[in-house]
């Protein structure tokens, strides 16, 4: 069931359009769904102490009403393993257009993947998986399901890409945690059927998995505009 301040983000949202990052991971965490340690904040202060106590590289976003697609505006930086940087780019950050926050999170490593939802007119949800990334367009690999799916739809999606062994997988190289991946996507699909009034469409892009974690590293919730 949608959590109510879950509900209470989706309705502050509706006249924007879409839903901020930092509140479409709320939502995802109050879901029970994994999500990366974050900040949000403007302060290099607080920044650099939450980039100090995490052990590893960061990555920061740019937070504004503004900027919906993030890469476009060179809104998002990874890779970022010292305090001098840390600063450099916030500030950098801080100049784009309405951006008010930063969003400094614990960098993920592993396969990239994507989990989506389209609200289609006539189908109503339907459930997106593939392989993700910024290459998600170039590799067009996925697989559709209409929601609600089931613990074996998963398993045929995977199997259906083309890149399905690399995510099984492959050559002793470890492969997602199946396990992990089908709870994911199941409860995914049940929150989308959930918010069918509310919702155009969801994407969980990149999804970071390895074989102890799926690790949602974006999300993007657009609304329906009555």
């Amino acid at each position: 069931m949608l959590e109510k301040d879950s509900k209470k983000i989706i309705e502050n949202s509706k006249s924007l359009g879409w839903v901020l990052e930092p509140d479409a991971k709320a939502i995802m965490k109050l879901q029970g769904l994994d999500i990366p340690d974050f900040i949000l904040t403007n302060s290099f202060e607080d920044a650099d102490t939450f980039f100090k106590n995490c052990n590893g590289p960061v990555v920061v976003k740019a937070v504004s009403k503004k900027i919906l697609h993030k890469t476009e505006h060179h809104a998002v930086v990874t890779g970022i393993f010292s305090s001098d940087h840390l600063k450099t780019e916030m500030a950098r950050l801080l100049k784009l257009d309405g951006c008010e926050n930063i969003l400094v999170e614990q960098m993920v490593q592993g396969l990239e993947i994507i989990i989506g939802a389209k609200n289609d007119f006539q189908f109503g949800p339907v459930i997106v998986f593939g392989i993700g990334g910024t290459s998600v367009e170039i590799y067009n690999d996925t697989a559709i399901r209409m929601a609600p799916i089931k613990p074996g739809d998963v398993l045929s999606m995977v199997e259906s890409l083309k890149a399905g062994q690399i995510i099984k997988g492959y050559r002793g190289k470890a492969g997602v945690n199946m396990e992990i991946l089908t709870n994911l996507m199941v409860n995914f699909s049940l929150f989308v059927m959930e918010l069918e009034n509310d919702l155009e469409s969801l994407d969980l892009n990149p999804v970071i998995c390895t074989k102890d974690r799926c690790v949602i590293a974006d999300a993007r919730i657009m609304l329906q505009v009555s």
